[in-house]
């Protein structure tokens, strides 16, 4: 852009000390002006100048942050108001854009690093039925306000689900209109980045929901933006072949269009740098790298995935980058020989798994040796999202796991068992523990949009919050005596399918811990091989009487290891487990 020398630099809205700067892609545009209220809606007074590239300039003196404005493209006769497709802020869906300083936001020398993967635990939550007041949707200043009850908790990252502006007033966030602003109803940029800074302050840290296997569908300014398509389809943001067809809709954007690749790569970078993010979870790769599922790949979406994972490593070394691609293919979690390179991926065989084995009505039904297989199999167990809920799992009619197991009573003996014994399973597990909200209060409503957290349930089954809480720091190691649980060993000491139990240990070069679990209706006597000889300490023990009335506080206890081999294992010892329940042991 030589002849341009004087134009700032940057897309979108760039504020300055003199005004506005407005820069826009419209190839096809015929001519494209600013209208705002700075100049009464107007389309003679700024119009813009058509630089290299197909972009198109302005810079209006005199426009602030806080400002609303759109562009107005003429293509032939026809006139299109569109909201500017990098715009921070909205009105809405269907609104104007808001001029935005990126960098005016006071974040008090915000400088949090990401707690090792390792030591991570997760909790997804949807910031619009997190907490609701007066029944109105939630907004950031509710999930704010929960920070420290997060914190209590023992979470070190929670994970919001999209938060770019959506179509309507309740949704998902899987439906993005506005890629790059903050959902207005949620409170908009500033009180996102609020919340981020104050998460960093309570140690918490915030992984953010992207989707870029589709936009829209609806409320779509990006739909054939300037006024050019080819079959009836999106235009420039867009494939406009049957490249573009998903199961939301005919808008895959185009990842062969350098501007288009270049729109993702900026989103993805915004939320990183801009917003302080800590991490972003890509939803469904599977339909960014393939066009119709397994056997239809779409190279350059396998290509868009490794630029933005290495650009984003590269830039932001701290930074977890989740996949949820629900296909197990270990090309997702690695960056050799065409791999996509994220750190790790939503794994759902696991879920399954352990929902199966929670879920039967009968105890013969449970298969410890599919548990076995969930626990062990992954080379890199920091390579996976371990889960027994997420907001996929829970929803569309799909159940909570309490509801699951006792449809009649979710409240009851056996879902308060077994859920809790799926939730001390997947925080145990090798791999990046997940919940999902409410779960830790064992909610038992089906996860929508509409309908909000039944927080007296928080209070009401306080004991299972404290029990959650337990197993999130036993995990974290917070205490200096479960190091184990942190490790990336994993091996199976004790198998029996008849009297359902399972024994493992999980160990790193200097720590181990030993995990008990009872998935039977009767206490069991379970004698498993141990790593070493020698006193080792309960540290945990899902039938406590604490964690609810109706547990039956099974006298499990500390244990003896003798020094005699069992299986692989040097020494062995008995293990007292209550039923459907889990125990830790460590060395005292």
């Amino acid at each position: 852009m030589s002849e341009h020398v004087h134009h700032r630099p940057g897309l979108g809205a760039i504020p300055h000390e003199g005004g506005t700067a407005f820069r826009v892609w419209a190839p096809h545009a015929d001519g494209v002006a600013v209208i705002g209220g700075f100049n009464g809606w107007s389309g003679d007074r700024h119009p813009m100048v058509r630089e290299d590239g197909g972009h198109w300039y302005a810079d209006v003196e005199g426009v602030r942050h806080g400002d609303e404005y759109q562009f107005l493209i003429r293509n032939g006769d026809t006139h299109l108001h569109r909201i500017d497709p990098r715009a921070r802020a909205v009105t809405n869906s269907v609104g104007n854009g808001i001029v935005y300083d990126r960098g005016a936001f006071d974040w008090h020398g915000d400088a949090f690093v990401l707690p090792p993967h390792h030591e991570l635990v997760i909790y997804e939550t949807h910031i619009g039925s997190f907490v609701s007041e007066n029944g109105d949707r939630g907004h950031l200043g509710g999930l704010l306000g929960k920070l420290g009850y997060l914190r209590e908790l023992g979470i070190n990252a929670v994970e919001l689900m999209p938060v770019a502006e959506f179509a309507g007033d309740y949704s998902w966030g899987y439906n993005p209109a506005d890629p790059f602003a903050v959902e207005s109803g949620y409170g908009g940029p500033d009180l996102l980045k609020t919340f981020v800074r104050e998460a960093h302050k309570s140690g918490i840290a915030v992984i953010v929901d992207v989707v870029y296997n589709h936009f829209g569908p609806s409320d779509l300014a990006l739909w054939q933006f300037d006024g050019w398509s080819e079959n009836d389809k999106g235009g420039i943001y867009f494939y406009n072949d049957d490249r573009a067809s998903t199961p939301w809709g005919d808008t895959r954007p185009d990842y062969g269009r350098p501007e288009v690749r270049e729109y993702i790569h900026d989103n993805a970078l915004m939320w990183v740098e801009e917003f302080h993010v800590d991490g972003l979870r890509f939803d469904a790769t599977l339909y960014i790298r393939t066009i119709d599922g397994p056997g239809t790949d779409l190279p350059e979406g396998w290509e868009l995935m490794r630029s933005l994972t290495s650009t984003i490593h590269e830039r932001h070394p701290g930074t977890i980058l989740i996949a949820e691609d629900l296909q197990g293919d270990p090309a997702i979690t690695t960056a050799e020989d065409g791999g996509a390179g994220f750190d790790a991926q939503w794994d759902s065989g696991f879920v399954r798994s352990i929902r199966d084995m929670l879920s039967a009505v009968d105890d013969g039904e449970r298969s410890m040796g599919a548990l076995a297989e969930a626990l062990v199999g992954h080379e890199d167990p920091l390579s996976r999202i371990v889960y027994t809920e997420s907001h996929d799992e829970v929803a569309n009619g799909k159940l909570r796991v309490p509801h699951e197991i006792d449809g009649d009573d979710p409240s009851g003996w056996h879902a308060q068992k077994r859920a809790t014994l799926g939730m001390a399973i997947a925080l145990t597990a090798p791999g990046i523990p997940m919940l999902f909200q409410g779960q830790e209060f064992l909610e038992d409503e089906w996860f929508r949009d509409t309908v909000p957290l039944d927080w007296e349930r928080a209070e009401a089954f306080r004991d299972i919050v404290r029990l959650t809480r337990d197993l999130i720091l036993l995990r974290r190691n917070l205490g200096g005596d479960s190091a184990g649980l942190t490790g990336h060993g994993c091996t199976v000491l004790h198998l029996d399918d008849e009297a359902k139990t399972l024994a493992w240990s999980r160990w790193n070069e200097e720590a181990v811990a030993v995990v008990v679990v009872n998935a039977s209706a009767e206490p069991r006597e379970v004698t498993t091989g141990i790593p070493a000889a020698g006193d080792w300490r309960l540290r945990f023990n899902s039938d406590a009487g604490t964690y609810s009335a109706l547990f039956g506080d099974h006298p499990s206890a500390d244990v003896e290891a003798v020094d005699e081999p069992l299986g692989d294992q040097p020494a062995q010892g008995t293990v007292s487990v209550g039923p459907y329940s889990l125990v830790v042991l460590t060395p005292a």
